[in-house]
């Protein structure tokens, strides 16, 4: 970590499998909404959850983070461990009076090879934010600034937008929201989603063209 800080009241979990780098690349590269329907439309983030950073889309591998309102020390020392193309889900009880994330973090992330950040909470600095092109999604926006305290955990399942997000799992953003899929479902919803934008084109294919 880049501060100064006891790390004795985080929980820490040992390193877990992640999925494929090009599945979740094929996955992401279709929107969250054609992913949500392909899977019965379960899995997707409550509509609180959008995006700071607009036009910014994401497409990465969940590392879970659970801290107290208003705090962010977890978070920090959770970049330690994070791999290139994590996104950092946050679960900060769903608190939006004081940010738990903010630019300095943003920097971090990018120099991590971050995908993005999704909180179940607040963020601030979301014009250093979008400068970065760091897609950050929050329940909401605050300029009050974090403690740094503990407790929390990494790497441990949380539940982010009413969603239980296990660490591993596939998660997708963009203007409409997130999806997250689990990870031994990841194939099987590429080829859901694939049969879903077949089925729309062909209903697009029926409307008629004015002339």
């Amino acid at each position: 970590m880049i501060i100064t800080a006891s790390t004795d009241s985080l929980q820490l979990t040992p390193e877990w499998n992640r999925p494929d780098p090009r599945l979740i690349q094929e996955l992401g590269s279709f929107p969250t909404a054609l992913i949500g329907d392909a899977q019965a439309r379960i899995g997707l983030m409550h509509s609180a959850i959008r995006s700071v950073t607009p036009g910014l889309k994401m497409a990465g591998t969940v590392l879970p983070i659970h801290t107290r309102e208003g705090d962010n020390l977890a978070i920090h020392r959770a970049l330690d461990d994070a791999q290139r193309g994590d996104v950092l889900v946050i679960n900060a009880n769903s608190e939006t009076n004081r940010a738990c994330f903010g630019g300095i973090l943003g920097e971090l992330c990018i120099a991590r090879g971050i995908a993005g950040v999704v909180i179940d909470g607040a963020t601030r600095d979301v014009d250093e934010l979008l400068a970065l092109d760091l897609p950050t999604f929050a329940r909401g926006i605050s300029p009050a600034g974090p403690f740094k305290y503990g407790p929390g955990a990494i790497g441990t399942p949380v539940a982010c937008g009413n969603v239980v997000c296990n660490p591993g799992d596939a998660i997708m953003g963009d203007g409409d929201g997130i999806v997250v899929v689990p990870q031994h479902l990841i194939t099987t919803a590429i080829e859901n989603t694939r049969k879903q934008q077949a089925t729309e084109e062909g209903i697009r294919a029926r409307i008629p063209v004015l002339t």
